[in-house]
């Protein structure tokens, strides 16, 4: 495996972008929401070359983002299922959806999204409170989580003196 200087960061997006952030490997988790499953559709939906579809295939799985299941009970052929891990990701492919949608389409959206028993839109994704508030990310505090390495914590530590300033610079 090829690593790069991802691999070292302590940091979640940085660490999800190793896995996920390369432009096929985000398609094909668009496709396999969409309910592909076999290896010839999502080759046809993408027009991807076989060996790039196979190789993102393999990271998808090898990592438990797709788990790769037999079509029937000693079948030759498979097809490819989200994981939990992988269904995990239906928000964030939501949200950047409606993001390209808001700042990308000025004709509008290419494909909306219905709750199917009602027919409404969805609502756009947003971070709440627990108590279902929406907040801005000038609301949000950085602090250092269990994983958080002593860099980590010296870079939040930093940040929050940096925004201590700015709000007293403010008042």
């Amino acid at each position: 495996m090829k690593h790069n200087k991802l691999d070292d960061m302590n940091c979640s997006i940085a660490n999800a972008l190793d896995l996920i952030g390369e432009w096929w490997t985000i398609l094909i988790l668009r496709e396999a929401f969409f309910g592909t499953a076999r290896f010839e559709d999502f080759q046809q939906h993408l027009g991807i070359a076989r060996n790039i579809l196979t190789a993102r295939l393999r990271k998808l799985c090898d990592n438990g983002v797709l788990k790769r299941v037999p079509i029937k009970e000693g079948a030759k052929r498979h097809e490819y299922k989200l994981t939990a891990m992988g269904r995990d990701l239906y928000p964030t492919l939501i949200a950047l959806t409606q993001w390209g949608d808001r700042w990308l389409h000025e004709e509008g959206a290419p494909v909306t999204f219905t709750e199917r028993a009602s027919g409404e839109e969805i609502a756009d994704v947003a971070i709440q409170t627990k108590q279902g508030r929406v907040l801005d990310a000038r609301e949000l505090a950085l602090i250092p989580g269990p994983g958080a390495t002593s860099e980590t914590k010296e870079r939040l530590r930093l940040l929050q003196l940096a925004w201590e300033r700015h709000t007293a610079s403010k008042e």
